[in-house]
Formats: structure tokens, C-alpha cells, sequence
């Protein structure tokens, strides 16, 4: 999901509306016919992996090495650590409901339905901007492959060709995002391979554990660090909104939600180690385009413009599962009644998608035209945040609502409270902006629930979106 750059929802593997779930997730005869829940657990890690981008780390590496005083390594590893936390509040949760997930379907079970609606709300926010976010990012890295072409272009570009891939199906959007990933995953590896090669032929070179802590590093500047790696964790909780998809979810959906952060903090923890190696014997001069040119030290031109490639390609498999994620967020809504069901509600006959909402996303995508990235991210960053720490203050409630019968409860209650502080220190941390821009949309959703329960005295209607994904 995301900090600067790139981060990531994602894509049901079937194109299956929200009508075709039962309301606990569980396919009704309509899913049935389509075959049924088939998601195993390497389906769903491989889901969560694309949502979050792995190549992001590149993106992000200059900055982290700087704050951090090129320990970046560490600071990947703290924030795995502190993701961990919070991607185990969502194990829980999920493991108790079945349901096609997110922190809304959670939190209205654990705390209400009126502090419910309000999580829904700001993961709207996260949901509509995301794509938007993607683009933006991956027309930013094109115009400066290539200058003569308008950053407008690149971000019509992309929302055309990911619009249309989505309009087309999930069974497309799946394999187009399968080669997409094993192009970026090779890249990866090309790139540490060199960095290491390179680093060991220097004439002097820094010690191996260097990245983990060397004359410059304090827990200070890793911590800081770490606050920023955070961001490129964003998305671990997409693999939710596949419950109603997936076989046997109360056992493969926690077990992905696990491994999916443990993996991608592994691969951001070897690839930023890596990055500082080959910083070592590289002199930058732009803390932004570090990783670009450490690649073009290591490795020339072609492996510099590979990385710029794996940065769009990955951007455009975030894409896809962004905008399928958030489109069958509007169909959800549509059907519950929550937005005009003749135009959110609608799929096609023949595609059997909302193309009316792949469609409207899109064109939301186009404000990135008119918009920086700083200001485009402030909402999603915020939505993230918000929603982590009320899924983690839920894990808690329902902790203790379990009773002395949970031998489990106490380390339960730790853990989740623990998350708490994580998450509310890294939505204190984002910038003025960011935090009037949200807390300006969760006044609006305040407003707004109020006339919707006239005047809280009734319960909010379902967002569905628990079903938003599928």
C-alpha cells in the first residue's frame, strides 16, 4: 500500500460480484456455479505480494539510507517487525469471521456499527485515491525516461490500458499480473546479485554488516527509517477481501496474511542490504535516484532502464488490483444502497464486471494530472492508518471479550496493544497536510453518517465492504 513512491489494492480471482456471497463470505449458488472458493494459501500470498509493489523498495531506498544513516537495512527489519504486529491484530480477526475482510467488516462486529461505517469511510479514501497514486508515480518515472513526453500522457496511458484490462476480466488481469511479477522479481535479483558482486571487488570495501549498523547508525536514525519503510508495507490487508474465494479461510487467509509481510519484509530487507553495498562503491549525487544510480554503476544503462521498468510494470500490477478492488468497493455500495444502485450497482451481462465503476475510477485516476504526489499519497496514507489502528484496537476488545478460557489472551492483548502504538505514532507522524486533508474526509463521513442514522439513532447501512474485492 504506500509511502512516496509506488504501493498498492488488489484482484479477486474471479468476476464475481458482491450478489454472489453469501453475507459471512461463503460462496452462495451463483459462486458455486462458477466453480466455487479455489484460492489456496500461494494464491493469496501471491496476491498480497503484488498489491504491495516489491519493487517500491528501489524507489524508496535514498531516502530511507539517508534518514536512517545508511542503515536502511534495519530499519526494514524494525518495520517488518512493528507490520508484524498489526498484520497479526488482522489474523486474529480474520480467523474469528469469515468474512471477504477489511478493517470495516472487523470493526463493525467488534465495536459497532456506527465506528464501523467511520473505518469504511476512510478506507474509501484509500480504496478511490490508490489508483490515482499508481499512475502518478509510474508517469513520474516515464517522463524522466523520457522528457519530451507530457507526464499527462503517461497517466492517460496507463488508466486506459488498465481500465480496459479490468473491463476484460480477472482471468486476464491474473495472468498479465503473473508476467508482470516475474519480470520484476528477476530485476530484483539481477540487481543484488551485481550489488554484491561489486561490492566484494571493491578495493576497500565496508564491512558486510555495514547496512545493519556501522559508526554512523543509532537506534534514533533507524527508528526514523523504519517510520518511512512502514509505508511500503500498505496492502498486506487487501488478502481479506478474498475470503468469499478462497478455500478453507479461517485457516489459508491468516496463514497469508503472516507470510505475505514476512516475505515482502524479507525482500525489502535484502534488497535495500544490498543497495547499501553497492552505494558503497558508488558516488551519489541524488538521494532520490539512488537506487538508479547504483544500478547504472553496477550495471550500466541496461540495468538501469530495467529498473525504471520494473518500477512502471510493477506500478501497473498494483494497478490493476487496485482498480479491481476499488471499482467492486462501488458495486457493494451501489447494491447496498449507499450510492445510486442504477449506476454503481450495474455489471455487464456479458463481461461480468462493473464496468460503470472501472470506468469512474479511471476517470478519478485523471485528477493525478492536476495533482502531486505528495498530496495524492496524504490520503491514502491517512485511510491506512486509521483503519490499521481501529482493526488493532478490535483485536484487543475481542482479546478480552474471550475470557480466562483463552490461554492465548493475555499475549493477545500485548501484542494487539503494541500494534495500537505503532500504528497511531505512524498516523501522528504524516505531515499537516496529510492530516487535514484525512481528518477534513472523516468530518465529512461524520456528517454524513449522521443524516444516514438521523442523527445516530439509527444503525448505518452496510458498505459491503467486506465484499468489495470479489
Amino acid at each position: 500500500m504506500i509511502s512516496t513512491p509506488p504501493t498498492p489494492p488488489a484482484q479477486p480471482p474471479a468476476a464475481l460480484g458482491p450478489a454472489e456471497t453469501g453475507p459471512a463470505g461463503t460462496a452462495t449458488p451463483a459462486a458455486a456455479a462458477s466453480g466455487g472458493p479455489r484460492l489456496k494459501t500461494t494464491s493469496l500470498v501471491l496476491f498480497g505480494i503484488a498489491y504491495m509493489a516489491p519493487a517500491v523498495v528501489l524507489a524508496t531506498f535514498g531516502v530511507i539510507s539517508a534518514v536512517s544513516h545508511a542503515s536502511s537495512a534495519s530499519s526494514y527489519l524494525l518495520a517488518t517487525a512493528a507490520m508484524i504486529l498489526t498484520a497479526a491484530s488482522y489474523a486474529t480477526l480474520s480467523r474469528r469471521y469469515q468474512l471477504s475482510g477489511s478493517a470495516y467488516s472487523y470493526v463493525r462486529r467488534v465495536l459497532g456499527s456506527h465506528v464501523g461505517f467511520l473505518s469504511g469511510w476512510v478506507l474509501i479514501l484509500d480504496y478511490l485515491f490508490l489508483p490515482m497514486v499508481i499512475w502518478l508515480i509510474g508517469a513520474s518515472f516515464l517522463t524522466a525516461q523520457f522528457p519530451a513526453v507530457p507526464m499527462w500522457v503517461w497517466i492517460v496511458v496507463q488508466a486506459l490500458i488498465v481500465s480496459t484490462v479490468n473491463v476484460f476480466g480477472i482471468k486476464l488481469a491474473d495472468r498479465l499480473n503473473t508476467v508482470l511479477l516475474a519480470f520484476v522479481a528477476i530485476v530484483l535479483v539481477v540487481f543484488v546479485a551485481l550489488s554484491f558482486q561489486q561490492w566484494s571487488l571493491g578495493a576497500e570495501p565496508v564491512s558486510a554488516l555495514a547496512p545493519l549498523w556501522n559508526a554512523d547508525s543509532s537506534f534514533l536514525a533507524i527508528s526514523a527509517g523504519a517510520a518511512i519503510a512502514a509505508y511500503s508495507f500498505l496492502g498486506f490487508d487487501a488478502i481479506t477481501t478474498l475470503t468469499g474465494e478462497t478455500q478453507h479461510p479461517k485457516r489459508s487467509i491468516p496463514r497469508a496474511i503472516i507470510l505475505t509481510t514476512l516475505i515482502m519484509g524479507a525482500v525489502f530487507t535484502v534488497v535495500s542490504f544490498a543497495a547499501e553495498l553497492g552505494a558503497s562503491t558508488t558516488t551519489i549525487t541524488e538521494q532520490d535516484s539512488a537506487a538508479f544510480e547504483i544500478a547504472t554503476h553496477i550495471g550500466g544503462n541496461l540495468l538501469a532502464s530495467a529498473i525504471v521498468a520494473a518500477l512502471v510494470l510493477g506500478g501497473f500490477a498494483s494497478a490493476i488490483a487496485a482498480q479491481a478492488g476499488s471499482s467492486r468497493l462501488l458495486l457493494a455500495m451501489g447494491r447496498d444502497g449507499v450510492l445510486p444502485r442504477r449506476f454503481f450497482g450495474y455489471v455487464s451481462p456479458s463481461r461480468k464486471t462493473p464496468v460503470l465503476n472501472i470506468a469512474l475510477t479511471g476517470a478519478i485516476g485523471l485528477i493525478a494530472t492536476q495533482m502531486t504526489l505528495a498530496t495524492s499519497t496524504s490520503f491514502i496514507n491517512f485511510g491506512a492508518f486509521t483503519a490499521f489502528t481501529a482493526v488493532n484496537v478490535s483485536a484487543i476488545v475481542l482479546a478480552w471479550r474471550s475470557g480466562a478460557g483463552d490461554r492465548w489472551r493475555t499475549l493477545k492483548i500485548i501484542v494487539a496493544a503494541l500494534a495500537t502504538v505503532v500504528t497511531l505514532y505512524l498516523l501522528i507522524s504524516l505531515d499537516g497536510h496529510a492530516l487535514l486533508l484525512g481528518s477534513a474526509w472523516l468530518a465529512i463521513g461524520v456528517g454524513y453518517l449522521a443524516v444516514l442514522t438521523r442523527g445516530f439513532r439509527q444503525a448505518p447501512p452496510e458498505l459491503a465492504i467486506d465484499s468489495a474485492a470479489q
